[in-house]
């Protein structure tokens, strides 16, 4: 199977790096191969709004990371989203990198979107400082891992798992329960 892992962490060694390389472990240990982008890593221009890709069916701005990533997600069987909680919503490079992408995850039709990204499978995980429950009431984990099932949700991705991890200023590491969390999630795809 062919893995495609999107890291909306700036921190390499932070917590959702961490949950992501524990997936990414298990699911080379059965064989798996797996490639990892980190979003803050990219170079991609920011949308400018202008719909054109939803008719021509490719970005009209010059040749940036975001279509060498387009083609990853096309390859993958199946991909897995991590990104810490900013302001109850995914990183703003993550979320450009999705902006820049609609028209190859999903196409406008006179009535419903048609997905593009159909049987693959995802996994969408997210980090908070807000301690639990807060981070699932007051829509700060939850906020971000609702945005990305948005994208998801319209792209035709199947989800399969997503991991909610709140309060890392109080606890900063990953604990036992952390830790089979996303061994478990990846046995999913």
């Amino acid at each position: 199977m062919n893995i495609l892992i999107l890291s909306g962490s700036p921190r390499k060694k932070g917590l959702v790096s961490q949950m992501l390389d524990i997936m990414r472990e298990e699911a080379e240990k059965r064989g798996d191969e797996v490639e990892t982008i980190r979003t803050n890593d990219l170079n991609i221009k920011p949308c400018i709004g202008c719909m054109a890709c939803r008719t021509k069916e490719k970005c009209v701005l010059g040749e940036d990371d975001s279509q060498r990533v387009l083609k990853m997600m096309q390859d993958a069987d199946a991909i897995i989203i991590g990104a810490p909680c900013y302001w109850g919503n995914i990183p703003g490079q993550m979320k450009l990198l999705f902006d820049r992408l609609v028209y190859g995850m999903m196409r406008d039709t006179p009535r419903f979107p048609k997905p593009l990204m159909k049987g693959k499978k995802c996994i969408l995980l997210s980090t908070c400082t807000t301690p639990w429950p807060w981070n699932i009431w007051f829509n700060q984990s939850h906020g971000a891992i609702r945005a990305l099932r948005e994208i998801c949700h319209y792209s035709g991705f199947k989800i399969v798992a997503t991991i909610e991890r709140g309060g890392t200023v109080m606890h900063p590491q990953l604990s036992e329960k952390d830790k089979r969390k996303c061994r478990k999630a990846i046995r999913k795809i």
